[in-house]
């Protein structure tokens, strides 16, 4: 039905003048580790960028266990898998950002294990 690309439209956009405004201005000279916040969502492509311009090395992904975040989370780790022959990035793990329902750490964990990761953190 149409749309942007992802990592292209909408936040995607966004993530690319941001990471270039950067890099321009110095702010990746000196430093080992950055981290990015980017947006989830798969259709605007937030998150796709920093691994299309081959900015990301390894990818954490912070949720919850309640499903629409899982839905996500399981979403933006096929955009990664996508992505990842072309510039050698993997997804390092899942973060659970506890919401207090229903079993999320049990579900937080079948995720990680469906995904070939690991839950690194349950906060």
């Amino acid at each position: 039905s149409g749309g942007p690309e992802p990592g292209v439209g909408c936040a995607g956009r966004g993530v690319i003048t941001s990471i270039n405004f950067l890099e321009e201005n110095g702010a990746y000279e000196n430093i080992d580790y950055v981290s990015y916040d980017v947006l989830g969502d798969v259709v605007c492509g937030g998150f796709a960028m920093p691994i299309r311009e081959n900015k990301a090395q390894e990818i954490y992904i912070v949720m919850s266990g309640e499903m629409m975040a899982m839905y996500a989370a399981n979403n933006i780790s096929k955009g990664i898998l996508k992505y990842a022959n072309s510039g050698g990035v993997r997804l390092g793990g899942l973060i659970c950002n506890e919401r207090q329902t229903d079993k999320e750490l049990e579900l937080a964990e079948a995720l990680a294990k469906k995904l070939g990761t690991q839950l690194i953190y349950f906060v």
